[in-house]
């Protein structure tokens, strides 16, 4: 039977990153292993066969070849018979024992743990990114029980040390894998893995120790940041494991549109429309910035179209290195209603003028004969 495509046996495509594709790979191998199907071959058969796939698709050399040649090119070097041991052995295989407490290659986490990070997206004003801003987030997080300060235990009774674990918080059993026995280690199930046993649980938390709260956090946005940008505040996220530290607490910005700016990394732009005789004869405008209204002088004979460059009046660099610019596009607007003296005005104008002060109409026209020639 031949071997199914490896993309397709992870759900990824060839321009996957590797985090895509050890994602992909997690995902699967923990539907498929052993742990969560005893007795099931075909999630053996798939466990294996995903494995394999990662176990090529994770190396840039061998991904390289397989990309090139297909399953041809790996002759032997991949799936479960090419499997050396070594790093490359230990990582793809390390992985999934984690998942599941840990295993015989030392990768098991008894200490201390950091908490999970918390993401948090919040929208800001135009404005506000262009000149920093404080906010107040809030957001449900788990923070120590206050009832029982963390113990998980109902005031006034006790806590023990775990019975079946004797308090380490682990547990070993042999698994059968595609390799044959191995002494394996998962946290253990009737302490969750935190070596104590509590007699009583606390009624507010239920025994976990943690209970969910509303949390307030003031975030101060700096000047200059832009969609996207992400503020980290350290430990603010989720309370960490066997008294690890808390985890960090990521803010997404997201900058609402603006109706007159648009921007562009630190510069701004703008357009502003002229009427036709200030174009013709030049005029003093006023443009808006994002600090107010400044004076600019367009010299006369202005084309619609054209873009003035007015320096350090674009965005400032969060990290200190000056301000962009503001370009502002001047766009002629041709008046829809005109009085017939006005016609009569412009008709004579058109007379007097000829297409001699036509340059770029003549210019076309000149290119269109030798176009047709």
């Amino acid at each position: 039977m031949s071997k199914r495509d490896y993309y397709e046996v992870l759900g990824v495509d060839k321009g996957s990153s590797p985090e895509d594709i050890k994602r992909a790979y997690r995902k699967l191998a923990m539907k498929y292993h052993p742990d969560k199907n005893p007795g099931d071959a075909s999630a053996e058969a798939k466990f294996k066969e995903v494995s394999e796939a990662y176990e090529v698709l994770s190396s840039p050399d061998k991904k390289q070849r397989y990309d090139q040649f297909g399953h041809a090119g790996m002759n032997g070097q991949g799936g479960f018979e090419g499997f050396g041991g070594g790093a490359g052995f230990e990582d793809i295989f390390g992985d999934i024992f984690d998942m599941f407490g840990g295993g015989g290659f030392g990768r098991r986490n008894r200490g201390p743990q950091k908490g999970a990070d918390v993401k948090y997206e919040t929208t800001i004003t135009f404005e506000e990114a262009a000149f920093g801003t404080e906010t107040t987030i809030q957001f449900h997080k788990d923070e120590t029980c206050d009832t029982c300060d963390g113990t998980g235990a109902k005031p006034g009774t006790s806590v023990k040390t775990c019975t079946d674990c004797n308090g380490s918080g682990e547990v070993r059993f042999v698994q059968r894998t595609p390799l044959g026995q191995i002494v394996n280690v998962r946290p253990c199930t009737k302490c969750h893995g935190s070596g104590k046993q509590v007699e009583v649980p606390c009624s507010t938390c239920r025994g976990k120790g943690v209970e969910r709260k509303l949390k307030k956090v003031k975030v101060k946005i700096p000047a200059g940041v832009d969609n996207g940008s992400v503020i980290s505040l350290r430990g603010e996220g989720e309370p960490g494991l066997k008294g690890g530290p808390h985890g960090d607490l990521y803010v997404v910005i997201r900058v609402m549109d603006h109706n007159l700016f648009e921007r562009e990394g630190y510069n701004v732009y703008c357009e502003i429309p002229i009427t036709f005789a200030q174009a013709a004869l030049g005029d003093e405008l006023e443009v808006p910035t994002l600090e107010g209204k400044v004076k600019y002088k367009i010299p006369e004979g202005t084309q619609s179209g054209t873009v003035f460059r007015l320096r350090g009046r674009g965005i400032v660099h969060p990290k200190g290195h000056g301000k962009g610019d503001q370009f502002v596009k001047v766009v002629v607007e041709v008046p829809k209603k005109l009085s017939e003296r006005q016609k009569d005005i412009i008709r004579q104008f058109a007379a007097e003028s000829g297409e001699d002060v036509h340059e770029q109409r003549k210019s076309f026209f000149e290119k269109v004969k030798e176009a047709l020639k």
